[in-house]
């Protein structure tokens, strides 16, 4: 997201006031309506300063009617939270509970060196992309049993960003491969995981079986087979699945033309 070619550099009396009011009593969100009577302001000329410094770039818009405001007085130029500020913010106004998956993911645990440009979160409330001053975030609704095995880590300005684990990472990189552009990808992350005993085959069935469908189930159940995998685990796998004619493709993304695993009704379309 790109502000206007505009900046304002230097803060007007009602700027002025609205940060100092809110700054001296630590509170970095403000509501329509808030300040109409300590600033003295009618709703109007309150809607028009919201305007004017969102559109300045001196606090930033959550959704109609909440804003985020900077913790002190900005020197100068625009101003924008950072990600887990914005995302903590939008969740909690609405009262979900979310977990940053995805490339996010994958690049905080090693598997993929690219910076991700936006937050890719799995959440229970909103679906659809938002920007918060220059933070953009996709969010993926997903029912509160597909929320879970998460970590929480400790970023630069002392905020708790949740994660998915590691472990619920790689299972979601075979799950939402479509979304997350992943397979075959993830194969050679989990390959290297469990040579490297980072993750457990058993961990690994565990958070398949729970987070998983069929299609993932499937493809993790023929790895951890070619992987050679205790049979009771591969056993625990076979037990979620019903019998089925139909076959899937091992990479999605190629023709579905190789030998098959009737075991796992896979086709196998490139080397497993």
């Amino acid at each position: 997201k790109k502000y206007n070619a505009f900046m304002k550099t230097t803060l007007g009396k009602q700027e002025t006031q609205l940060l100092a009011y809110l700054q001296m009593r630590k509170r970095q969100t403000v509501k329509t309506g808030e300040l109409t009577g300590p600033l003295q302001l009618s709703r109007e000329q309150e809607r028009e300063l919201f305007r004017r410094m969102a559109r300045g770039g001196l606090i930033a818009r959550v959704r109609n009617g909440l804003y985020l405001v900077p913790a002190q007085l900005p020197l100068g130029g625009a101003w924008s939270p950072d990600e887990i500020l914005a995302l903590e913010t939008l969740m909690e106004d609405r009262q979900g509970l979310y977990q940053i998956c995805g490339p996010n993911a994958f690049n905080r645990y090693g598997f993929d060196d690219q910076i991700p440009t936006r937050v890719y979160v799995y959440n229970n409330r909103i679906s659809g992309e938002r920007s918060i001053g220059v933070v953009a975030l996709t969010l993926i609704k997903v029912a509160d049993e597909r929320l879970g095995d998460t970590e929480e880590v400790r970023t630069a300005e002392g905020r708790a960003a949740v994660y998915s684990s590691r472990v619920r990472t790689l299972v979601d990189a075979v799950y939402d491969w479509a979304r997350f552009n992943s397979l075959p990808r993830a194969y050679e992350w989990i390959r290297a995981d469990l040579a490297a005993s980072r993750v457990s085959a058993s961990a690994l069935v565990d958070a398949t079986l729970r987070y998983g469908d069929k299609g993932t189930i499937r493809r993790i159940g023929l790895l951890l087979e070619r992987q050679g995998a205790e049979t009771s685990l591969l056993r625990r796998l076979e037990g979620a699945l019903t019998p089925s004619t139909g076959l899937i493709p091992w990479n999605p993304v190629k023709p579905k033309r190789g030998t098959i695993s009737r075991r796992w009704g896979v086709v196998v379309n490139e080397e497993a």
